[in-house]
């Protein structure tokens, strides 16, 4: 265990501290030089949904955009966790469509969209939801696509043994400089094989998505294509008004951003030429985005300008029942921050 201490992200009620996530962060640069740790950042950690980026490379890198004529925003919701609203919703159909394949394709499971305004209008009209309006659709189209372009039975696309679940982990595995034999392989809540990884190593896939100096070119080609359709179409990864698309869009094209279950986010920072990723101890969401921009702050990443359009998730406000703030949610200045800003390793 190393012996930095956590970022620790505090939640207020009134004038007092009532609770505090600890948290685990860890950026470095393309060379895999740490830039910023705070806690534990050599343990794995499931990336869960924040490996998506990687996992719709894989499918670009082998060829699913020149076979099946997709599109940029196709791309981008490959890679989200989207929220269910109506953009999304086309977007992933517009993939079925190009490969030839239906909604009853995707094992994926249901629920209603996240977006409450696209979920309560379902309500009203008395529709049920389908394996379209789950978060995870976009990247399990792009691995059907996948599927198709290796010849493999697309009926089994969730198994670990089949050959485009080998394909993507091995293509993660490069990113990150692991061993795909080795590492830990769990099962995602969509269903498919999720790896786990270091946070300093998944901040050097990071990395490799902002600046792909030094990966092969089919793989570097795969990583521009993701990056720069992420960034075209934030909208996509995660949905209006969501951490993901506004931190997106306030980088205006230089960071990309990708939040996973269980707390971890990853950010490519991409005029720094670094990799960020996080995990919160306790795996709650609402610790995610003061800790992230405190973090992304402190490695130069956001100046003031670009943090003011994103202070709704850098101090969110806690309500009661009536809809009354009363407290806030924030990343303490605590000495774990102060440290990992001067920590170069």
């Amino acid at each position: 265990m190393n012996r930095d201490e956590p970022l620790l992200v505090e939640v207020t009620r009134g004038d007092l501290v009532e609770s505090v996530h600890r948290v685990s962060a860890c950026a470095v640069d393309a060379a895999g030089r740490v830039l910023l740790r705070a806690g534990e950042i050599d343990a794995p950690v499931y990336l869960r949904s924040a490996a998506k980026p990687f996992i719709a490379a894989a499918a670009v890198e082998a060829g699913v955009v020149e076979r099946f004529g997709l599109e940029a925003r196709e791309i981008a919701v490959m890679t989200g966790s989207h929220s269910g609203q109506p953009l999304h919703l086309e977007a992933v159909l517009s993939i079925l469509r190009k490969i030839g394949m239906d909604v009853s394709a995707l094992q994926c499971g249901v629920h209603f969209p996240y977006d409450e305004t696209s979920a309560n209008a379902m309500r009203r009209n008395g529709e049920e939801p389908t394996a379209l309006h789950n978060n995870c659709s976009g990247k399990h189209a792009g691995i059907l696509a996948l599927c198709l372009v290796l010849g493999a039975d697309p009926a089994t696309y969730l198994s670990r043994e089949n050959p485009a679940q080998r394909y993507i982990l091995e293509f993660c595995a490069r990113m990150s400089d692991d061993d795909p034999a080795t590492w830990p392989v769990g099962t995602d809540g969509c269903g498919i094989p999720v790896y786990a990884t270091s946070l300093r190593q998944a901040a050097r896939s990071f990395a490799r998505l902002a600046t792909p100096d030094g990966v092969r070119p089919a793989d570097a080609a795969a990583l521009l294509a993701v990056r720069n359709a992420m960034t075209a179409y934030p909208q996509y990864v995660a949905g209006i008004g969501q951490l993901d698309t506004e931190l997106m869009l306030a980088g205006d094209f230089q960071i990309v951003s990708k939040a996973g279950a269980e707390g971890v986010h990853g950010v490519a920072a991409v005029a720094r030429g670094c990799g960020y990723v996080s995990k919160v101890a306790d795996g709650s969401s609402r610790a995610r985005g003061p800790s992230t921009l405190a973090a992304l702050r402190t490695l130069g990443v956001l100046d003031e300008q670009k943090a003011g359009k994103l202070a709704r998730f850098e101090r969110p406000a806690v309500y009661n029942r009536a809809g009354q703030a009363v407290g806030e949610i924030r990343a303490s200045t605590n000495v774990a921050v102060e440290k990992a800003s001067r920590i170069i390793v």
